[in-house]
């Protein structure tokens, strides 16, 4: 979505791909109408949390989902543990990042133009554009108001002639395609295998059939799947 280039989900997921906290879980991402949805597992409670804290800085999500996310403490072989301390400093550090997306989106020269706030150890990162110099030099002026935060990157932050207006049409464009009568958008889901699941229970919940998700994922023994294994549904 305009000025992005990618969609919330594209932009959770790189996100995820840039910690080597998250890139490391079995973790799968959904989203619609604004609501993350999280699927997998994860070696302890405080990855949830930083999945929770990564997302919350992206523009356009509204709530984030983590019912799905499982925790597996004991399984090192398909969840990688994870050092709890350090967890921690990712979430404290991302917790800068979400009180500076705060003060922008409840400024009123700001509020609606699109704009994520990223992190970066304890730099705050701002993408998007703004629609004129004011802007841009308020949305740095207000990221470096906000305690803890030592820099602000807006590299990627662009100055672009009507930005809110452009933002809205496209959000506004988004939604009457998926309102439109008769759209129908079932992409193929993921499954991240829990303890105690088999393939047949698998694809019964999810509405396919066991040959379908074996011959998706080149499984040869459907008795044969692990926890933490990505499964791709086919649809």
């Amino acid at each position: 979505m305009w000025p992005f280039g990618k969609s919330i989900k594209q932009r959770v997921e790189e996100e995820m791909k840039k910690s080597p906290l998250l890139a490391s879980q079995p973790v799968t991402v959904e989203e619609s109408h604004g609501v993350v949805k999280f699927q997998g597992i994860v070696s302890n409670a405080a990855i949830v949390r930083l999945l929770e804290a990564t997302a919350s800085g992206i523009n356009g999500v509204k709530s984030v989902d983590t019912g799905m996310v499982g925790i597996e403490e004991n399984e090192p072989e398909t969840v990688p543990a994870v050092d709890e301390a350090e967890v921690q400093a990712a979430i404290d550090a991302s917790a800068i990042a979400k009180s500076v997306y705060h003060d922008i989106s409840n400024n009123g020269e700001l509020s609606n133009n699109p704009i994520d706030v990223l992190q970066s150890g304890t730099e705050v990162v701002l993408r998007g554009a703004v629609d004129n110099e004011h802007e841009y030099r308020l949305a740095v002026q207000v990221a470096s108001a906000v305690s803890g935060v030592t820099g602000v990157n807006a590299n990627d932050l662009k100055i672009v002639e009507g930005a809110k207006q452009k933002h809205e049409a496209a959000v506004a464009e988004e939604v009457a395609k998926v309102s439109a009568p008769g759209y129908v958008n079932i992409p193929d889901e993921w499954y991240v295998v829990r303890r105690g699941d088999t393939l047949s229970e698998i694809a019964s919940s999810l509405s396919s059939s066991v040959d379908d998700i074996a011959k998706a994922n080149g499984i040869h023994d459907v008795n044969l799947i692990k926890i933490g294994q990505k499964l791709q549904i086919p649809r």
